[in-house]
């Protein structure tokens, strides 16, 4: 089955200094990095998601800024698919899906940021169109988030999603063991 590598939205304004700071997004980018050089390295096919906000009053990934730009770490080669989208999921009004299946990709492997957000609905959409789903945990980064008056620490948001999206939707591993054992 071919693979395909979909990094989404690893954007200046999850970093450090960014409008939308996420906990350990460096060293997720570093994971994302390792993944990316596995893939070009095994000419697989990869697809670079970025978030342009549509939204009115819009505090991050405003186009046309640098906080929106694709991270300068993980920019995306000639040949590698760039998809822009406007909403959590990677496939929801975009040509994502398409382009999948005209490169014959049945298995996703997914990283980036937000989990809770772009990375759970990408994966969920993924699963729903048919697609074999591998979610590299260490290459993913959250926020902390509050419900309820309630503070949720970053890993234990983080520790949430992946137990969630673990069963059915996605195997869900770290990126030295993805590496070790499937490129």
């Amino acid at each position: 089955m071919i693979k395909g590598l979909i990094i989404v939205d690893v954007q200046n304004d999850y970093f450090p200094g960014g409008s939308m700071e996420l906990l350990a997004m460096d060293e997720a980018a570093g994971c994302c990095q390792q993944l990316l050089q596995a893939f070009r390295a095994g000419q697989h096919p990869v697809f670079h998601i970025q978030h342009l906000s549509t939204r009115a009053g819009a505090s991050f990934f405003v186009p046309d800024t640098p906080g929106a730009e694709i991270h300068h770490s993980l920019q995306p080669m000639a040949g590698e698919a760039h998809i822009v989208k406007h909403f959590p999921s990677a496939f929801r009004g975009t040509d994502l899906h398409e382009l999948l299946q005209l490169s014959g990709i049945g298995e996703l492997v997914i990283c980036g940021a937000m989990t809770h957000m772009c990375i759970d609905t990408t994966v969920r959409a993924a699963f729903d169109l048919g697609y074999q789903c591998r979610v590299i945990a260490d290459a993913c980064a959250t926020r902390d988030l509050e419900f309820n008056g309630r503070q949720i620490a970053a890993p234990d948001v983080q520790a949430a999603f992946m137990a969630a999206l673990s069963l059915p939707f996605a195997q869900v591993s770290s990126c030295a063991d993805y590496l070790a054992t499937s490129i």
